[in-house]
């Protein structure tokens, strides 16, 4: 095997497994108060769980920012430069986290308000809200920390890091739950303590794989850095925010729908999700080998490494759409056994097939953007691409239904790939 194919590897492997063990801390905590002997035990855990999800998302810019930026000077061998970036990416998480703490009781009620959440289940989800709210420090930290790791090219702390969290969640949750027969606050305890442990972790092994050096205030505050820190980190922010925006309002219009729609959708979307994770996990490797290259000023090295980025997400569309056509029915089935959501779902299933060759390029390229840190050519992509998405809902939706959804939202997978594609060319401006 060529030396790029293994490097490639060396951090998609990795990543994928990070990718896919990730959701599980939220999974644990419905199993626990799943039998807790109330539905409304896993409401509030489901409102709570997409409370932080929303807050959280928004600031994904601290994982994507840091690890372009550092990787490019992990390339130029730059360790001042790489001990800046940390530092700076985890000043900007606490600060932030500060302020999310101060208005934490605005953001639950106002989330409560969107969700509509009554009754006991707003009084169980407040409580796990103003628990797991103290964690916020300690995820955004994680956060600028695994894309500061992918940056030096090491994926496998942050699987470590989602193996210690995953791990210390089941532990301390279960045993506050029946030891000491602790209900929601015990789940939500349980999760605050994975978060902080998880930080901890990735911090020493921060210090035991790099030798951050102490910073001067001057340095940290260096006003061309900064401006290029803020620059890079705003765009893929507002970025997101288009991100979210689609993801909503697929959400809103699938409700719209009716109950079976909504549940079709999801459902369907759950192939989406897991083709993402391997996805992501080459895009990780374009961040990281990209912005190496790059940093190293080898053109001809990054040129290499798109080429055989691109050779593996082939592979993975072959993968997919073949497990997809093939096994479909049969995935469809183990995610759920309501007969009339699994009938309605093969209606749809044609645009679940054409998901893994409309969308490898979009998350290909995103990986190398990210890694060249052209982050302004992203905004533009994902900012027309919304626009093409809601163009084509507005369209094909009163004709097509339930099926105008899809193509809108396949219409905005491919825009991206292309957008990106036609873009290529600034990735050495």
């Amino acid at each position: 095997m060529k030396a790029i194919n293994r490097e490639i590897l060396s951090i998609a492997v990795p990543s994928i497994i990070t990718n896919i063990t990730t959701p599980l801390l939220a999974l644990m905590d419905v199993v626990i108060v799943g039998h807790m002997g109330s539905a409304d035990y896993i409401a509030a855990i489901a409102v709570g769980g997409t409370m932080f999800n929303m807050i959280y998302w928004l600031f994904s810019f601290l994982r994507m920012g840091s690890s372009g930026l550092t990787a490019q000077a992990y390339g130029a061998s730059d360790p001042a430069s790489i001990s800046l970036i940390l530092i700076r990416g985890l000043s900007v998480a606490i600060i932030a986290s500060i302020l999310i703490i101060i208005f934490s009781d605005f953001i639950l009620d106002t989330s409560l308000m969107i969700l509509e959440v009554e009754g006991k289940t707003k009084e169980m989800a407040s409580v796990y809200f103003s628990i797991l709210i103290w964690g916020a420090p300690a995820t955004l930290s994680t956060f600028a920390l695994t894309g500061w790791f992918l940056g030096i090219k090491n994926a496998k702390a942050p699987m470590w890091i989602s193996f210690i969290i995953n791990i210390a969640n089941i532990t301390v949750s279960l045993s506050l739950v029946i030891i000491f027969e602790m209900k929601i606050e015990g789940v939500a305890i349980g999760t605050l303590s994975a978060q902080w442990l998880g930080l901890i972790a990735g911090t020493l092994m921060a210090r035991s794989k790099f030798n951050i050096g102490y910073i001067l205030l001057t340095k940290l505050l260096n006003t061309s850095e900064l401006k290029r820190f803020f620059t890079v980190n705003t765009d893929i922010f507002i970025r997101t925010l288009c991100l979210i925006a689609v993801t909503v309002w697929f959400t809103r219009i699938g409700s719209s729908q009716g109950t079976v729609i909504l549940a079709v959708n999801t459902l369907l979307m759950q192939f989406f999700i897991f083709f993402s994770y391997f996805m992501d996990g080459f895009a990780f490797a374009g961040e990281s080998l990209c912005g190496y290259y790059i940093g190293e000023r080898n053109n001809r090295g990054l040129k290499t490494c798109i080429r055989h980025l691109f050779k593996w997400s082939a592979i993975m569309v072959i993968v997919f759409t073949i497990t997809y056509t093939l096994f479909g029915e049969i995935i469809m089935n183990f995610i759920s056994d309501e007969p009339s959501v699994t009938l309605s779902s093969k209606e749809y299933f044609n645009w679940v097939i054409a998901i893994p060759m409309v969308g490898f390029a979009a998350f290909t390229w995103d990986g190398i953007f990210i890694g060249a840190t052209r982050t302004r050519e992203m905004l533009l992509s994902m900012a027309l691409s919304t626009l093409i998405y809601f163009a084509v809902y507005h369209f094909a939706f009163p004709t097509m239904g339930n099926h105008g959804l899809w193509a809108a939202f396949l219409c905005y997978l491919l825009s991206r790939g292309l957008i990106l594609t036609m873009l290529r060319k600034r990735l050495t401006a």
